[in-house]
């Protein structure tokens, strides 16, 4: 079956119109080169310290990481390593930082400011998944935090450094295929008006955390695996609208956030993926979650970063992926797979090789890519 399903029919000259200007909009440009990203979660009692993260990580082809906490000792660790560094502001800090401008200045200048410029922090995340959570009062409540947040970056003079925004869950979305027609909910789209505008006003990404695992655990008969695993040599799908070929779940989702963002009038902002993964193992009824799946998911992804590749709609402007994790986590809540995603095992073991060559040295483990590698599909 066709991984898009037949949506109804919209009038093709709002869609073309909508498409010419996600098009022309396109100016906002990476200045990294095949540097990639991961996130760092710190959920167990059996992780390595983080100076020893940090040297993992500084022999490996990662050049930024993503941190859920302004962890003292993680910041310090990361002084000096050039790697950028997105921190995050827990949900349960949101309500106390929109209704106090101070309480913003005083989270910033304990958390951040210590730390930077040494630290390269260039992204602080206000809450995760916010959008999509139960608590209305905490929705409302993100915007406010953010400018606030950003109000103080401002005063202390990093606000040209360090962008404020949020990551959402694809949950944000009540349609994503095809692309094209990929709307916000409705829920969702009265507190995405001042959440976009804020982003457009600050130059800030919009970061979705987008997992494809998720759409083929659902469907495992009617969802492509290929496709969900992002093999650059599969046939993929088309979009019946723009007439764009897509041979990755995840780039089309990525998609479908910048058509929704433009339905609303900024089609401009760059869309970023905070978190991806493939769980490597999983409980019965978690279908797909296997090392062969996990390795290719991972390795697919990877390739498409070396080779700077943009998703169909932007194909000029690399998309910036945060893999999800460095490490298993052995506290996560949850099924099995929840603990199952990292890329090691806590004492420094790959769960498995995704296509990266590891080459002992004097003094740590590096990582290139295999040279029997073959290049992505370009699209």
């Amino acid at each position: 079956m066709a991984p898009f399903a037949t949506p109804m029919r919209s009038a093709s000259l709002q869609l073309s119109a909508l498409l010419c200007i996600l098009l022309c909009s396109e100016v906002w440009v990476l200045q990294c080169g095949a540097a990639i990203g991961i996130n760092y979660g710190q959920v167990g009692n059996n992780l390595p310290t983080p100076a020893q993260v940090v040297s993992l990580l500084s022999s490996l082809r990662v050049g930024k990481v993503r941190i859920y906490d302004v962890n003292p000792q993680v910041l310090a660790a990361f002084a000096g390593t050039g790697i950028e560094l997105i921190v995050t502001v827990p949900n349960d800090l949101v309500q106390p930082m929109a209704a106090s401008a101070g309480q913003a200045m005083q989270w910033a200048t304990a958390n951040i400011k210590p730390y930077f410029p040494a630290t390269r922090v260039t992204g602080i995340a206000v809450g995760n998944e916010v959008f999509t959570d139960d608590d209305e009062a905490l929705k409302a409540s993100l915007v406010p935090a953010m400018r606030n947040l950003h109000a103080a970056l401002a005063q202390l003079g990093m606000d040209g450094y360090v962008h404020v925004s949020t990551a959402s869950s694809l949950g944000v979305l009540a349609n994503s295929y095809p692309p094209s027609q990929g709307a916000f909910t409705p829920e969702c789209a009265p507190l995405m008006l001042p959440f976009l505008r804020f982003l457009a006003e600050t130059n800030a990404p919009f970061w979705i955390n987008a997992y494809p695992y998720f759409a083929y655990k659902a469907d495992p008969a009617n969802v492509s695996l290929s496709y969900a695993l992002s093999d650059p040599y599969h046939v993929g799908a088309v979009d019946p609208y723009t007439h764009l070929q897509y041979t990755s779940m995840l780039y089309a989702q990525v998609d479908a956030v910048t058509f929704a963002a433009a339905r609303l009038g900024y089609g401009g902002i760059p869309v970023f993926v905070s978190e991806t993964g493939w769980p490597s193992k999983g409980d019965a009824d978690e279908v797909g979650a296997t090392v062969e799946n996990a390795r290719a998911y991972n390795r697919n992804l990877l390739v498409r970063q070396v080779g700077n590749e943009g998703t169909p709609l932007r194909p000029r402007q690399r998309l910036e992926v945060y893999l999800f994790a460095l490490f298993n986590e052995d506290m996560k809540p949850g099924p099995t797979s929840e603990r199952n995603y990292g890329l090691y095992q806590p004492d420094g073991r790959m769960v498995y090789n995704v296509g990266l060559a590891q080459q002992q040295t004097t003094s740590a483990a590096s990582l290139s890519l295999a040279a029997s590698s073959a290049p992505p599909t370009r699209l």
